[in-house]
């Protein structure tokens, strides 16, 4: 299915938010402040989103760590309920949090939905985080990752050539920028799921500025991230943290892709689907109306964000089939 991006103007009226959407959000814009987030309190708040999620269904955990440059690399794999033996295709995920927040137990129930719903094996990767771990320390835990995935397929039972990788928020970043990287190896995944994905990490689309305060993920968050994570001299183009400056998107697994109409990441998510369709690559973009960042995590709260996410359980379901 072809994707067509559509890049809101500068001057465009603000998003219709759903009826449950808008109430939420509003609670949030009430509680906000307008400083530069702490990373203490970003990390608590990431914790608190986790709350909004609907309950995890009942699937099989087993943790496992990877020896990556002397140092372990944990992850958590998932098998949906009774299929822990079972040879299954593979979702390797990275969560989101601007590679500062956010961890295994924030995102365990969208992963636990996502490998029981979707009848596939999540091997979700507690990668290193900023500011303790700068860049590119997050990009090449997500490479070694998903690398030991494709050429040890049999570790988690995992399906060869039905192995993919997916993220959402920053998260969805690492999953792009690994996909690449496995791809130029001569390896590439079958698959990016993205959702809500970090594209670059400045604010240079129109949906950045137009929905950079007031809409859950604000401006002086993001720079927050930025900065906890670069380092000296970092080009914010550098294509291994900005996976739309590249400029060749050709070669590239297929892709599916979800953004938010009212999400300050609109914009570059579109922006990534409409380079890989011009690489020839074969994408499925999807925008949920009405619908803010992370909606996918507010199952609890929103029907409409719940009845949302399951459709993309149900998309990721018919892929990986």
């Amino acid at each position: 299915m072809s994707a067509s991006a559509r890049a809101l103007p500068d001057n465009a009226p603000a998003p219709s938010l759903e009826r449950s959407v808008k109430r939420i959000l509003d609670a949030f814009n009430r509680a906000s402040s307008e400083t530069a987030p702490e990373i203490s309190a970003l990390r608590a708040a990431a914790a608190d989103l986790a709350k909004f999620a609907s309950p995890a269904p009942l699937v099989e955990r087993v943790e496992d760590a990877l020896d990556v440059a002397g140092r372990p690399l944990q992850v958590r794999v998932y098998s949906p309920p009774g299929r822990a033996a079972d040879t299954l295709p593979g979702l390797v995920y990275f969560h989101g949090g601007g590679l500062v927040a956010g961890d295994l137990d924030t995102h365990d129930a969208l992963t636990a939905t996502l490998a029981a719903g979707a009848a596939c094996r999540i091997v979700a990767v507690d990668y290193a985080r900023a500011p303790e771990a700068k860049f590119p320390a997050a990009r090449d835990d997500a490479v070694a990752a998903t690398r030991a995935a494709l050429t040890d397929p049999g570790r988690w039972r995992l399906a060869p050539g039905r192995i993919g990788v997916g993220g959402d928020s920053a998260g969805g970043q690492l999953a792009a920028l690994a996909a690449r990287a496995l791809a130029q190896e001569g390896r590439a995944p079958a698959l990016q799921f993205l959702l809500c994905p970090v594209m670059d990490p400045l604010a240079r689309a129109p949906s950045r500025r137009q929905l950079g305060q007031g809409y859950l993920l604000d401006e002086t968050t993001m720079r927050t991230y930025w900065d906890a994570y670069r380092v000296a001299d970092l080009d914010p183009q550098d294509p291994r943290v900005a996976p739309l400056a590249h400029q060749d998107f050709s070669g590239l697994p297929p892709a599916l892709i979800h953004v938010a109409e009212a999400d300050p990441l609109h914009d570059e998510g579109e922006s990534y689907a409409m380079a890989l369709q011009t690489g020839g690559v074969r994408v499925k973009l999807t925008r949920h109306a009405g619908m803010i960042h992370h909606f996918y995590g507010f199952g609890a709260v929103m029907p409409a964000a719940r009845a949302a996410f399951a459709s993309i359980v149900a998309e990721l379901a018919a892929e990986m089939a």
